[in-house]
């Protein structure tokens, strides 16, 4: 048998972990019909029946699901052996500041690994002061929530947000069910700093977004996390950082429809800081963990 390329290892791991073909395009930066081929040509290479073909619809077998939980970890061991080698020679202090959601959900979960590769970094991990902040001259490199758009500054794409309403079960249960979108009206929103996630999502199923403006505004996700799961609302929840409470049966999804975001996860660094070693090495360390596909633990349901 032979080996298989790489970009075709990486498109079954992303393939696997979204599902779609289009997500695994998206995150991959290529078009869906690459990434077919790549699924078809990897197929063609191995010695079992890796895809069935449901309607229009690709899903992986059983022993396709295997074999990418395999590469998964290959190619992590990989990028992690190519860390360690890149790291050694690198030091000096580094304060990365990120939005508290992604910390506590990802980025605390993952740190070791960047200490491991670059032992000799003195690194300090903040949250900002409010949400989206990336003034604080005392931070070499920023994680945080925004449009992208921050004066002075190298700006990457990080991650998407895409958002769905979600609550306790005892929420649902009191209504006897939810079989209309009007209904979360009912329940009362929670939000994060202004009304715009459920605006859009209002406008999305055919409600007026104005009438998203009720409820109790948060500055801070942790706490409107906290009151949905006491059941005092219903909050927008980020779809793939609640996916751990949702399987645990914490919360749930009453409706199937979710809007993306204007706003993603980004890395913003001072042009200043651009040339650091220490900056260099935290960005490089990032993108590779990236391009293997974000893996949380969901702790916060829809912190960001």
């Amino acid at each position: 048998m032979r080996i298989p390329s790489t970009q075709a290892l990486r498109a079954l791991v992303s393939f696997a972990r979204h599902g779609t073909v289009w997500q695994a395009a998206e995150e991959l930066n290529l078009t869906r019909s690459a990434v077919s081929h790549q699924l078809r040509m990897l197929e063609r290479d191995l010695d079992f029946h890796m895809l069935d073909r449901v309607g229009t619809r690709v899903e992986l077998t059983a022993q396709g699901r295997a074999y990418a939980d395999d590469v998964r970890q290959a190619l992590l061991a990989i990028s992690g052996s190519a860390a360690r080698n890149i790291g050694r020679g690198v030091a000096g202090n580094l304060t990365v500041s990120c939005a508290p959601g992604f910390a506590s959900s990802w980025l605390c979960n993952k740190i070791a690994r960047f200490t491991s590769a670059y032992p000799d970094v003195a690194l300090s991990i903040i949250t900002p002061r409010r949400l989206g902040e990336v003034s604080n001259p005392l931070v070499d490199l920023f994680i945080t929530y925004g449009t992208g758009e921050f004066p002075d500054m190298e700006s990457e794409h990080v991650l998407d947000v895409v958002t769905s309403p979600i609550c306790s079960p005892a929420m649902v249960n009191r209504l006897g069910g939810m079989p209309e979108p009007q209904d979360v009206l009912r329940l009362g929103l929670l939000h994060l700093s202004d009304y715009e996630d459920w605006a859009l999502w209002f406008a999305s199923v055919g409600i007026d977004p104005g009438r998203a403006a009720t409820g109790v505004v948060f500055s801070d996700m942790h706490l409107a996390y906290s009151a949905a799961l006491a059941g005092q609302g219903i909050a927008m929840g980020d779809v793939v950082l609640s996916e751990d409470a949702l399987t645990s049966g914490q919360l749930v999804r009453p409706f199937d429809q979710e809007v993306r975001s204007p706003k993603a996860y980004y890395m913003a660094v001072p042009l200043a800081m651009a040339g650091s070693p220490t900056v260099i090495a935290f960005r490089n360390w990032l993108r590779a963990e990236r391009a293997q596909g974000f893996s949380f633990s969901k702790i916060p349901a829809q912190n960001r």
